[in-house]
């Protein structure tokens, strides 16, 4: 079943990666990725009324799963941890999934970051005790995708 989902990502550093992940997921009919923007919607978003909030509020509507791509800084963008906040105020469907080993065709693999859900409280423990997290290349992540998405969409009844 085709899922629309949003991808959550800090952009400048991972964006090779992103591209990647973007690309795998594009070939696969019946699915919609909502959004892979660029620097310059990003900017723009920032120049509107109400800004980026509502911007990422329109990108969330409609989809079921946020999956969150995460590298090495992920866990400092601020923007990164309201998308993931806003989520589960909305019972998205949430996952992580660590980026660090996609190789960036100029710098090769990366360091690996904190997963963003494990810096977000949700009651008394934080989400990584919640959502599940994966790796795009120890867990195949071309193939299993899907699959994961489905899996949190079904988690968070929808």
């Amino acid at each position: 079943m085709g899922r629309r989902v949003f991808f959550s990502f800090h952009y400048q550093r991972d964006v090779m990666r992103i591209m990647q992940v973007r690309n795998s997921w594009v070939v696969r009919p019946g699915d919609d990725a909502q959004p892979f923007y660029d620097a310059a919607a990003f900017e723009e978003a920032k120049r509107r009324v109400g800004g980026i909030e509502n911007w990422i509020e329109e990108q969330l509507k409609g989809t079921s799963v946020t999956v969150v791509l995460f590298g090495a800084e992920t866990a400092t963008r601020d923007w990164v941890l309201h998308e993931i906040r806003r989520s589960v105020t909305l019972n998205k469907g949430v996952l992580a999934i660590d980026i660090h080993r996609i190789k960036d065709p100029r710098h090769g693999p990366d360091v690996q970051g904190v997963n963003p859900l494990s810096v977000v409280r949700h009651g008394s423990g934080y989400l990584d005790s919640v959502y599940s997290t994966y790796d795009w290349v120890l867990h195949d992540g071309y193939k299993n995708m899907p699959a994961w998405i489905e899996a949190a969409a079904r988690a968070a009844g929808r």
